[in-house]
């Protein structure tokens, strides 16, 4: 569909002369880049963090189109725009949820949800081209968004999650889980009596779910419950190693990049 969909886009003048991505996730940049290609665009740089992105962006000519993953492994993409003048148009390619989608529409800002369509992406290619919104507006945009984004409106958290358990479907409220965490490529929640089951999700997929008074991303591959925590110690590099009840398949560690964040959601 989308290879049918450029052939219509690529009989204009395109209007995107460079492209690029900043995806934490590399399948994903691999897939999105093969995609945004077919429809005759060039991407010219995959970045994977926000630090990458700070750096490339003050040392190089800021693309005409960015593809943003808000989530990235070193804390939110906005980030880079607290640093960073950009100068180029946005469009979001997002794991939040309808809620939080809210924000994006009212600010007419383009966002595609994962996992990508292929027709919506060249929708939004499209809609990119004719609107070729002007660099002065992304700034207020991000304000809007962050505002939404930290103090949402009306906004409904999971308070239920399933897995599956042999041919059986177990409930789990989010007073039972300790955390969940990632491993070889699976993603699990770990209950207060001492069973971790596998569900069918990603981290990435789950922050945005969980309440966030209770819940904090400490790690790549760990969130954990506020609630659950029986001890916080020193470790090296200026990190923290969380204890809790009752995991202790792994160490949890708070990355540098995060402690800040984690002292202060924890005095909310």
């Amino acid at each position: 569909m989308a290879q049918a969909l450029s052939k219509g886009i690529t009989n204009h003048k395109l209007l995107i002369m460079n492209t690029i991505i900043i995806e934490d996730e590399k399948p994903s940049a691999r897939r999105l880049k093969r995609l945004v290609e077919e429809l005759g665009a060039e991407v010219t740089t995959m970045l994977h963090s926000v630090k990458e992105s700070i750096e490339w962006f003050s040392k190089n000519t800021h693309p005409d189109l960015i593809f943003l993953d808000i989530q990235l492994s070193d804390g939110l993409s906005f980030e880079i725009f607290d640093e960073i003048d950009i100068k180029s148009a946005i469009i979001f390619t997002t794991a939040y949820d309808e809620y939080a989608l809210k924000a994006f529409k009212l600010n007419s800002i383009d966002y595609l949800l994962k996992p990508i369509d292929d027709e919506e992406l060249a929708a939004a290619v499209e809609k990119y081209k004719h609107n070729h919104r002007q660099a002065e507006n992304i700034k207020v945009d991000f304000e809007d968004i962050k505002k939404y984004l930290s103090n949402p409106v009306d906004r409904v958290y999971k308070q239920r999650f399933t897995a599956k358990v042999g041919q059986h479907l177990k409930v789990f409220h989010v007073d039972e889980i300790e955390c969940f965490y990632s491993e070889n490529k699976g993603t699990y929640l770990y209950t207060v009596d001492n069973r971790n089951y596998l569900i069918d999700t990603t981290l990435e997929q789950l922050e945005p779910e969980l309440p966030p008074h209770t819940f904090f991303r400490v790690s790549r591959k760990f969130i954990v419950n506020v609630n659950a925590i029986k001890d916080m110690v020193s470790y090296t590099n200026s990190r923290l190693q969380i204890k809790l009840n009752h995991f202790s398949e792994h160490e949890i560690i708070v990355s540098r990049e995060r402690v800040k964040d984690f002292k202060e959601w924890l005095e909310k």
